[in-house]
């Protein structure tokens, strides 16, 4: 892991701190209509009844990750892998809301089973239904690029690619969490929003189509992207757009939850990739201070954890 200074190590506490922060906030308008630009939005009781300031299961499902980087594990380890999906089948029990495609995944696996079974579970749900390309995998992923700051990107899409598979398939979601993940990487190094630059993370015959969603993306608003932004590419709009459009971080996941729909889910991605950019000490403390969730954890030790995570 590479020397991170002050600023660098910002920008990785805010990739998971102003997630969970898009997250909470967009718990009360989930679902909802998109909103005007002279709306605030603000802390309320989830659609799903978190509490005021909860994390949902978009942060609760990244800790997991998070805290295999913490633990100096990699996540290209099957090992690795395979406790993240037994904390996820933990909390998955008592859980508020947990998404249709991970909870039939997680059902799928016996309690400890290995990779083998775990993949056969994702693999199963994808080929019975003939699709899998719901947003669950791009919600969490953030926290992977913590643990591949240094050494070829390459492997940091393999790793993206790898935790997004453990419960959604499809294509879609190994290039979306390819992409994102080499954004935040990028943003954490250098400070700087370049989605493009991320391409070459995707498969040669995939880039063009990518290029063209991408493009639409950054000369728009969420709202534009409001319908069917359950699907892992609209969410990936929706975020992208809110973040491209932005000056700050708040500026950014409120952007995404004026989107509408699925708002916690497009705001803590969105979140995810602002955080990279403009650190977690441009969260203003209202928006910073009292966030909590699953499992049991603050925003405090949420932002202490990814900065143990790259080495600090």
């Amino acid at each position: 892991m590479p020397t991170l200074s002050p600023a660098q190590l910002d920008r990785a506490a805010g990739t998971v701190l102003v997630s969970a922060a898009g997250d909470a906030l967009g718990s009360a308008y989930e679902f909802g209509p998109a909103l005007a630009d002279d709306v605030t939005p603000v802390f309320g009781r989830g659609h799903f009844g978190h509490a005021e300031r909860e994390w949902t299961d978009d942060t609760s499902m990244a800790v997991p990750i998070l805290d295999e980087l913490v633990a100096g594990r990699s996540l290209t380890d099957p090992r690795a892998l395979t406790a993240i999906v037994t904390r996820w089948q933990e909390w998955a029990r008592d859980a508020l809301d947990v998404g249709a495609q991970t909870r039939q995944v997680l059902g799928r696996i016996p309690a400890g089973a290995g990779m083998d079974a775990v993949t056969s579970a994702s693999r199963g749900v994808h080929d019975a239904t003939g699709r899998s390309a719901g947003n669950g995998s791009l919600m969490r992923t953030g926290p992977v690029a913590l643990g591949f700051l240094d050494g070829p990107r390459q492997d940091l899409a393999a790793a993206a690619a790898a935790v997004a598979r453990l419960t959604h398939w499809e294509d879609d979601n190994v290039d979306a969490c390819a992409l994102w993940s080499g954004a935040v990487r990028h943003g954490i190094l250098f400070g700087e929003l370049d989605m493009r630059a991320q391409l070459d993370l995707v498969p040669a015959p995939r880039r063009e189509r990518w290029a063209g969603l991408i493009d639409e993306a950054l000369d728009a608003h969420p709202r534009d992207f409001r319908e069917a932004n359950g699907w892992v590419v609209r969410a990936f709009q929706g975020a992208l757009a809110a973040v491209s459009g932005a000056v700050s971080p708040l500026d950014a996941i409120e952007r995404a939850v004026r989107g509408g729909n699925d708002t916690d889910t497009v705001a803590a991605i969105a979140g995810s990739l602002a955080g990279a950019v403009w650190g977690a000490d441009a969260l203003p403390a209202s928006h910073a201070d009292g966030l909590h969730g699953w499992p049991g954890i603050d925003g405090v030790e949420l932002a202490r954890r990814a900065r143990v995570a790259v080495g600090a």
